[in-house]
């Protein structure tokens, strides 16, 4: 795990990147192998919320694909923006399976997380199209608490707490 985990304060800024964490990048948001079908288990309900061109791609590819790099991710419009966007008031960027069911490298975000075998990174994505919520809110561990408790454990992430813990008395 990165100390930029234990040290860094985030708080997401919606009204200043406006959601562009869900149009920019090379690829989509990135996938456990079990979250397709959890993702095409609540299509039928998404796909009204979705872009002409996101029903599209979903059509043409499925809810997910595979990246240069061989990683699955959501499917993209035309290698831009996740199939899922759906605009939202004051021109902010929102996800068509909110509240039925958000994949776990979103509700992690800014937090990325890579399996090499051996051992799991656990890393602070730090992008330039959040700097307004840099050094803003909470800790990440605290922040992101839900979300790392989903993908993790209850056990991982008490874990972390004594680290922090550990690692601040010293």
């Amino acid at each position: 795990m990165s100390d930029d985990i234990a040290d860094q304060r985030f708080g997401c800024d919606l009204a200043c990147c406006k959601g562009a964490c869900c149009v920019d990048g090379d690829s989509g948001a990135p996938l456990m192998e079990d979250e397709v079908a959890k993702i095409e288990a609540v299509l039928a309900d998404a796909l009204p919320k979705m872009t002409e061109e996101g029903r599209t791609a979903v059509e043409a590819q499925g809810v997910a694909e595979r990246d240069k790099d061989g990683d699955l991710g959501t499917t993209l419009i035309d290698g831009g923006a996740c199939a899922f966007v759906t605009s939202g008031p004051d021109g902010c960027t929102f996800c068509a399976l909110q509240g039925l069911y958000k994949p776990v490298s979103c509700h992690l975000y800014p937090i990325r997380v890579e399996d090499f075998g051996e051992f799991t990174a656990v890393n602070y994505h730090q992008w330039d199209i959040c700097r307004c919520a840099k050094g803003k809110g909470e800790p990440l561990y605290i922040y992101l608490k839900e979300p790392l408790i989903r993908r993790f454990g209850q056990e991982w992430y008490d874990e972390l707490l004594e680290q922090i813990k550990m690692r601040n008395n010293d």
